[in-house]
């Protein structure tokens, strides 16, 4: 399967690349990763209300039963591409628009439910306060993740870009250990290394036998 790019490229999506990424390091984060390959040859990863439901149980979101699903998709979409426009502006010490951060400072007024605890023969687990979440209070939960990260002059630190041309991922690092240049070694780091790899070698091969 292919997809165009704007540019004119065009970039073959796999199964791997639809995949539903939940290693970005936050609930806001996680949501701009529903996007792969910005900017140049965007993937939509959250398209129909299926992968909806399957990202919500992924970062452990529970949606009342009551709720217009395709009205949800459209709102995350929508703060999605403002959650992007902040983030990577913020990386890229660029301004972000004026409505991407109105639009968060907005989400965000409306509260969540508070957290609760309950006990079991396990011990202490989180248990939902509800039977789930309504739209605005989900989309509150994932810009006040983004608002209190990027405020936090610690953890914005640790906010990186995929050093892989073509993914570009935005991710939390870890606290500890050294820096990663990319979101996933697995993923990202094995096939930059063998690309860089393959064309040393066809490099070599070209030069002229003295």
């Amino acid at each position: 399967m292919v997809e165009g790019a704007q540019d004119g490229r065009r970039t073959r999506v796999t199964a791997q690349l639809r995949e539903l990424r939940f290693d970005a390091g936050s609930l806001s984060l996680n949501l701009i990763a529903t996007v792969g390959r910005r900017p140049v040859t965007p993937v939509e990863r959250m398209g129909d209300i299926d992968r909806l439901r399957a990202w919500c149980d992924g970062v452990g979101l529970a949606v009342h039963p009551g709720e217009d699903l395709a009205g949800l998709l459209a709102a995350l979409h929508e703060l999605r591409a403002c959650a992007y426009d902040v983030t990577v502006g913020y990386l890229h010490r660029q301004a972000p628009r004026e409505e991407s951060v109105r639009l968060l400072n907005q989400l965000a007024q409306v509260h969540p439910p508070a957290p609760q605890l309950q006990a079991d023969a396990y011990g202490l687990t989180a248990a939902a306060s509800s039977p789930g979440l309504s739209t605005p209070a989900l989309l509150s939960l994932i810009a006040r993740d983004l608002i209190t990260l990027l405020s936090d002059p610690i953890r914005r630190q640790r906010l990186r870009e995929c050093d892989s041309q073509i993914c570009r991922m935005l991710y939390l690092d870890a606290e500890q250990g050294r820096p990663r240049k990319w979101c996933s070694m697995q993923r990202c780091g094995n096939s930059t290394k063998a690309a860089r790899h393959r064309r040393h070698r066809e490099k070599a091969a070209d030069l002229p036998v003295p």
